[in-house]
């Protein structure tokens, strides 16, 4: 089998890559040279650095014709057949200095919460939050009168590397720093096994930005997260699945 890793490469250019090749290989579906979670537990799928047309097929093959393929931070192009459904802008943002600490409001969160974790991202739209996310690592809550207000946690893990996400506040209560302190409590378990926070976020994201660059992370390099339409047959006319 060849090496799906080109080995200059640095973990964060191609994160999802080196997550499910490592710490979240337990988690991987794969095709040939092509990784993904399972569609209930993360969007996220890894194609190699270098994506060749049996890639793109086995690609194909794993999510289906006419189904949506997401290719967050792919900077290539795909090939004639494969329509764009999406794109938007975004960046990578690394830990720089964070005043990472534990929060004493803060719990644990696990699969009995789910349901209210999914309704608090319905209503504040922070990114993709699936019935499994919440396996991909740690995530952190704030409740008051025993509702859950806010909440962020784990999802990529490539070596060396912990991606914060699904950082979300209900609008009654924002303004009071809990995302701040959310970040700051997650990124202290993350540095505490040895690992160093990272994040993603829409480049047109500005105030969160902002709030980001003001806890101590800095841009690390910008990114464009994609979909694209898987097409019924491949740019040679074979059909979709069939090699």
């Amino acid at each position: 089998m060849n090496d799906i890793r080109t080995p200059a490469t640095h973990p964060l250019d191609n994160p999802a890559l080196g997550a499910l090749t490592g710490p979240h290989a337990h988690f991987a579906e794969r095709r040939g040279r092509v990784l993904r979670y399972p569609v209930d537990v993360s969007p996220w799928l890894a194609l190699p650095d270098d994506p060749d047309a049996d890639d793109w097929a086995d690609l194909a093959a794993l999510v289906g014709p006419g189904g949506e393929a997401p290719l967050a931070g792919f900077d290539g192009r795909t090939p004639d057949g494969w329509e764009l459904t999406f794109s938007i802008d975004g960046v990578q943002l690394v830990d720089a200095g964070l005043a990472a600490a534990p929060d004493a409001e803060a719990v644990r969160l696990g699969p009995a919460d789910v349901p209210e974790m999914l309704d608090l991202v319905e209503r504040t739209r922070p990114g993709p939050f699936l019935a499994r996310t919440v396996e991909l690592g740690t995530y952190l809550g704030i409740r008051r009168g025993g509702a859950l207000i806010a909440m962020a946690g784990e999802r990529l893990r490539p070596p060396g590397w912990t991606e914060i996400s699904a950082v979300c506040t209900d609008p009654d209560f924002r303004g009071e720093g809990l995302a701040s302190r959310l970040i700051l409590a997650v990124a202290h378990g993350i540095r505490e096994r040895g690992e160093t926070p990272f994040l993603h976020t829409a480049a047109g994201n500005t105030g969160a930005i902002r709030l980001y660059e003001s806890l101590g992370f800095e841009l690390r390099r910008t990114t464009r997260f994609l979909a694209a339409r898987v097409p019924e047959r491949l740019a040679d006319g074979q059909a979709v699945g069939v090699r």
